[in-house]
């Protein structure tokens, strides 16, 4: 249904639980390299449990790779702490990519400026937390495109 993007995540237990998001949705998780893991890591496949061997899963060597072999058409959403726009003024489509960046840094600035009305950021109450955890980042965006094609979940 979607595509789940994770830009040179550090964390496996966020590719496991990203992955877990992914098998439940019918979307596809894309892992951009370099990885601060093994895809072998126990970390990996105790977040994912028993899933991780379903999950639809694609690495991919460089983000300029991942957009080459895109589906044509589809749109890419950037998620950055930097953008404007929330995920509730988005309009999805089904075949969409959602962009996540890396856990320490987020995504590089230049990919969130291109972006333009396509960068998103999850509301927070100012003066809060600077972020989220990677995967309830995804979950939350995830969730709410998935919500916008199957009202009735």
């Amino acid at each position: 249904m979607f595509h789940i993007v994770l830009f040179e995540p550090e964390i496996p237990h966020n590719a496991g639980a990203a992955g877990r998001l992914a098998l439940a949705t019918g979307s596809t998780l894309h892992l951009i390299e370099p990885l601060g893991f093994s895809l072998e890591d126990k970390y990996v496949r105790r977040t994912g449990l028993d899933y991780w061997q379903d999950v639809k899963l694609r690495v991919w060597k460089s983000f300029d790779e991942l957009r080459a072999g895109a589906d044509e058409g589809a749109q890419f959403w950037f998620l950055s702490t930097k953008a404007t726009s929330s995920p509730w003024q988005a309009k999805f489509q089904p075949g969409d990519y959602l962009v996540f960046g890396r856990e320490t840094r987020g995504l590089p600035e230049e990919l969130v400026e291109q972006a333009g009305e396509n960068a998103l950021r999850i509301p927070m109450v100012p003066g809060g937390t600077r972020s989220l955890n990677l995967s309830t980042a995804v979950a939350i965006v995830l969730y709410e495109a998935v919500r916008q094609q199957e009202p009735a979940w």
